[in-house]
């Protein structure tokens, strides 16, 4: 008996090896992924910081398939891209699939935004991500999109929740927008088939009558900065409340945060609104540090004034 148990322990042990070498990225292909993200982080870096145009776009072009080529390594996965700074990579809590995004600089009321969804398997299986965001401002939250449609933002924070659909993934996202208003989106990724979609109808509000959104969007003016995140001590999606004033700038009326905070609780299965979080307010608004707020130069490379976005 003791013999029996013995060699069960001996190829339990052996069969988790096994699959942990299964999954490891050869010595070999480990140094050409090395090699290939010195590249790949000086093109990511020329795209947000380059101040001629025709640089940041060229750069763009040459990342997007050279990027294809290192994750088709076997077990890229694996591999974690920490030198391309100026590109967010997140992960769920399950650590199921990847999302890689980042920001195109074009001019003043125009950023575009690229992306792909790597799914955690030895051989590369990849969902590009296209941005179609300049046509959707119709019913934007009560929209549904895929891959080859998807609104274009820079992934911050990725929260998933189990329902009785299978599993949900809150993507938290900053969209450079215009000049004047910048934006924050929480869009929600499901899998249907193998393949992503954004947008499902999660965020329930008793008082709207449009009934549940597909996805949240905050606009906001570029001179404010606003809390927009799951909260891990609270159980909560967080962010601010918006009030509408007219900008300083002749830039309209434009949405400013006033100091108190709104958000969503996780319950039967639904995010239900809460219309007030806290019973204090607060001069100044806590915010999470997205790949592109936060840096002290601007998309221009230039020195940002103020530290603000």
């Amino acid at each position: 008996m003791k013999k029996t148990l013995v060699l069960l322990f001996f190829l339990l042990g052996l069969s988790s090896l096994y699959s942990q070498n299964e999954h490891q990225i050869a010595a070999e292909d480990l140094a050409t992924l090395s090699t290939m993200e010195d590249t790949l982080a000086l093109l990511a870096f020329a795209i947000v910081n380059d101040s001629l145009e025709e640089h940041r776009f060229g750069s763009c072009r040459e990342m997007i398939p050279r990027l294809v080529t290192a994750l088709k390594t076997k077990n890229s996965f694996q591999y974690p891209f920490e030198r391309l700074k100026s590109v967010s990579i997140q992960y769920p809590q399950d650590s199921s699939f990847r999302v890689f995004t980042w920001q195109l600089y074009v001019d003043v009321d125009d950023y575009r935004y690229y992306g792909a969804i790597q799914m955690n398997t030895p051989d590369l299986q990849l969902f590009p991500l296209i941005d179609r965001s300049a046509n959707m401002e119709a019913n934007l939250e009560q929209a549904v999109l895929n891959n080859e449609k998807w609104y274009g933002s820079v992934y911050y924070n990725i929260k998933e929740e189990e329902t009785d659909q299978g599993k949900h993934y809150l993507l938290f996202g900053f969209d450079g927008y215009s000049f004047f208003r910048k934006r924050k989106i929480i869009d929600v990724l499901i899998f249907q088939n193998g393949k992503p979609t954004f947008g499902a109808p999660v965020f329930f509000n008793a008082t709207d009558r449009r009934g549940p959104k597909f996805r949240i969007v905050k606009e906001y003016s570029a001179e404010a900065s606003i809390r927009m995140n799951y909260d891990e001590l609270m159980e909560m999606i967080i962010f601010d409340h918006l009030i509408t004033l007219n900008g300083p700038h002749g830039e309209g009326p434009t949405n400013y945060p006033d100091g108190s905070y709104e958000g969503y609780e996780w319950t039967d299965g639904k995010w239900l609104y809460v219309e007030k979080i806290f019973h204090q307010s607060s001069d100044e608004a806590p915010r999470p540090f997205p790949v592109l707020e936060g840096q002290q130069k601007t998309i221009f490379g230039k020195s940002k004034k103020g530290g603000r976005p």
